[in-house]
């Protein structure tokens, strides 16, 4: 869910002898899979729990599930806990696979360089460190300091460093850190000249960046929620405040909210010249409020640009005193317009990189005078880079079908740097010439995986009303195409959020396992700009589902794999995807994985940030959206028969979508399960949706995931 939602990307993988990849051996013992017993908790009911929608009487037994803090729903997390845990734990290669996972992920892993104050920072994870660090260094030769390290923040790992962002001279640095996962953030500030921490702390920011003017920052808090309430209360009354250093929080400045809108939040940001501050508005995760003020002029007043939700404005950055600014308005596929504050109305704005007729514009850096440019075309990147007048000066070619993210550069500087990866390929930094526009390797990791056995091809498929829906299908080149390969089919499909290819040390291992990786890029995504978008919100939802279970049918169809081997993962709004999906067809797919899931319907609104999600999904409280929500909501559409195997996860700090989805849903399919395989939920703790988890479980999940897809689907491993 856009800003909201942290992108959210699944496991997947396949054989070694034949990718020849190291020392793995083929297992050549016939393992006995013996069917592992379950006996489910006892789940209390209470079915004098109801809710009448315009006369349709809704009833919901598991609610006590909804309090997260009570002892009895304490007690039925630890229970299930036990039974799922106690089921992974017999399975005899689940510590097999998590040698051979921790194996591969233990490679040296780089971010983006990026320059402040003259000087340069990067992360840097060794390999199997909770968190990755923060290094500094004066020159791309020198030798690297390490400036924050986020493993010394909690002894489990469990605490992440989230944002952060350097004064204009590059002598303080403000970063904020999560706690357990949760979106709830604490900003801490720290003198990078004497390497001293600041007194200065700030509580209660969430949805927020940290934006520097002179000795001060602009942030994002919420009021302070009710002791026991902090990961459930509805989130209201977001506003801006500016902080300067030196001075507790009580004393900050109160620098733009709107009482009278309560589900209206605030945002801010500076361009880099700290000329502009720029103040964004959200209600949703797509189309914003945004208003300018100049900060050289004293006294000067806001002056609006966008005063409806109807579009997206993202400012990229000012040439003297013109705004660049990304936005749909007129252009579902995006464009980069100039603004000049002083004129803001639509007839002065000038179009500085027209919209493309086919592909999206995702971003837009201005680096040595030039601007580089990020587009999607047919869910892959390309990049292309443009003079300060919108001239395009060159498509950069990039290493194969990927992903271009992190482009970093300064407005003045000769040289720009991208990371790129590809679902082979791990996250490679690549430096980009802004005079040549040539590129070059910077840094690549090296790890033991080989991937040249393997290939990606994008495939095609129609969907139930003839939509065209492409899908990305990773494999061993000479896979047999008999309806025997062990498959993941991902997707995701809301909230203009665009699944592309990527790299994951968890997929590795299904690939060397015969193992197929299918992306389906389904409607609701922002792949082909917000028309693909709208034609997957609210009452046409159910053509999200009508694509994934198109693609899983093309899969089965063409002999990839079969029902039986066809597992199928979501997280967020992807969990909903796969909950609907399972109890439309609980007979298409053999494994599910509907992870962190919004999978109520009815009651999504009524949690911390979830009434933000309305113009995707629609609400329960108007008359006209309810028969939609009720008809695919996956709690409320679980009925006696058999499902597949399920694993269902969540994190007891998710305050994105709230464990009491997962919990209630789980309740419900246990009940119902009428076939003999297991539904067990795994309830992660000290986490949250998914943001800053540590390595170490993120491993753990990966082996169980793996481990219960495998078990679940028959299938012997190779090491």
């Amino acid at each position: 869910m856009k800003a909201l939602f942290t992108f959210f990307i699944s496991l997947v993988l396949l054989f070694l002898t034949a990718c020849n990849s190291g020392n793995h051996q083929s297992n050549t013992q016939t393992m006995e899979f013996k069917k592992i017993p379950v006996t489910y908790p006892a789940t209390a009911k209470d079915t004098t729990v109801t809710d009448n929608y315009f006369g349709t009487i809704v009833k919901d037994p598991y609610r006590w599930l909804e309090d997260d803090q009570s002892a009895e729903t304490k007690d039925w997390v630890q229970k299930q806990n036990i039974v799922t845990f106690g089921y992974l734990g017999q399975i005899p290669y689940r510590e097999k696979l998590r040698k051979r996972l921790e194996e591969i992920w233990n490679y040296e892993k780089y971010g983006t360089p990026f320059k402040e104050g003259g000087k340069y920072y990067f992360f840097k994870n060794d390999g199997l460190q909770n968190q990755s660090v923060l290094y500094a260094q004066d020159n791309l030769n020198s030798q690297p300091a390490v400036l924050l390290d986020p493993n010394t923040f909690s002894p489990d790992g469990t605490t992440s460093l989230q944002e952060l962002n350097f004064s204009k001279d590059g002598r303080y640095l403000a970063y904020s850190i999560s706690k357990g996962g949760s979106d709830w953030r604490t900003i801490f500030v720290k003198d990078l000249q004497t390497g001293q921490m600041l007194p200065d702390q700030i509580e209660w920011a969430k949805f927020t960046n940290i934006a520097w003017q002179e000795t001060g920052f602009y942030y994002t808090r919420f009021p302070e929620p009710a002791p026991g309430a902090e990961l459930t209360a509805a989130n209201k009354l977001g506003a801006v405040y500016f902080h300067k250093l030196g001075t507790s929080q009580d004393k900050d400045l109160a620098v733009y909210s709107d009482k009278t809108h309560p589900d209206h939040s605030f945002g801010a940001s500076t361009t880099d010249d700290e000329r502009f501050l720029c103040v964004s508005g959200w209600e949703s995760t797509s189309g914003n409020l945004l208003y300018v003020k100049d900060l050289t002029k004293p006294g000067a007043a806001f002056v609006p640009v966008s005063t409806s939700f109807e579009h997206d404005f993202h400012v990229v950055d000012n040439i003297d005193d013109k705004l660049i600014v990304l936005t749909n308005n007129n252009a579902p596929n995006q464009r980069l317009i100039l603004i000049t504050p002083g004129q803001p109305k639509p007839v002065h704005w000038q179009t500085l990189v027209p919209e493309d007729s086919s592909d999206v514009l995702q971003s837009a850096t201005v680096c040595g005078n030039k601007i580089v440019c990020s587009y999607l075309h047919n869910a892959s990147s390309a990049l292309r880079v443009y003079d300060l007048n919108g001239k395009l000066l060159k498509d950069v070619a990039l290493p194969e079908i990927g992903t271009v993210s992190s482009v970093s550069g300064k407005k003045e500087e000769d040289q720009a740097f991208f990371a790129f990866t590809s679902f082979l390929r791990p996250m490679t930094i690549y430096s980009l010439d802004m005079n040549t526009l040539e590129i070059a390797v910077f840094k690549a990791p090296k790890l033991d995986f080989n991937p040249d056995a393997f290939t990606t091809e994008q495939l095609w498929y129609e969907s139930k009303d003839g939509t065209r829906v492409p899908m990305f299908v990773t494999r061993k080149k000479n896979i047999a195409y008999d309806g025997s390969n062990p498959t993941l089919l991902y997707g995701y499909g809301g909230f203009n959020i665009s699944i592309t290819p990527g790299f994951s040390p968890s997929r590795a291992v299904l690939l060397e396992n015969n193992g197929i990786y299918a992306v389906a890029n389904i409607r609701g995504g922002g792949e082909f700009g917000e028309k693909w978008h709208e034609a997957g919100t609210k009452c046409r939802k159910q053509n999200v589902f009508d694509d994934f279970i198109a693609a899983a049918e093309y899969l089965i169809e063409k002999k990839y794999t079969s029902s039986a081997r066809l597992a199928i993962q979501g997280g967020s709004n992807g969990g909903l995807l796969v909950g609907a999906c399972m109890t439309q067809r609980p007979d298409l797919f053999g494994v599910c994985f509907p992870a962190v899931g919004v999978l109520d319907m009815l009651r999504y609104h009524q949690f911390t940030i979830g009434y933000a999600w309305a113009v995707d999904y629609g609400r329960s409280d108007n008359k006209d959206e309810f028969p939609c929500l009720y008809k695919y909501s996956p709690l409320h559409n679980v009925k006696k028969t058999a499902y597949p195997a399920t694993m269902i996860t969540t994190a007891d700090h998710d305050d994105r979508v709230v464990p009491a989805h997962s919990f209630k849903f789980a309740a419900t399919l246990q009940e119902n399960q009428q076939g003999d395989k297991p539904v067990l939920i795994r309830i992660e703790t000290s986490a949250g949706h998914g943001a800053g988890k540590p390595t170490g479980k993120l491993i753990d999940e990966a082996a169980d995931f793996l481990s219960f897809m495998l078990w679940n689907m028959k299938v012997q491993v190779v090491y």
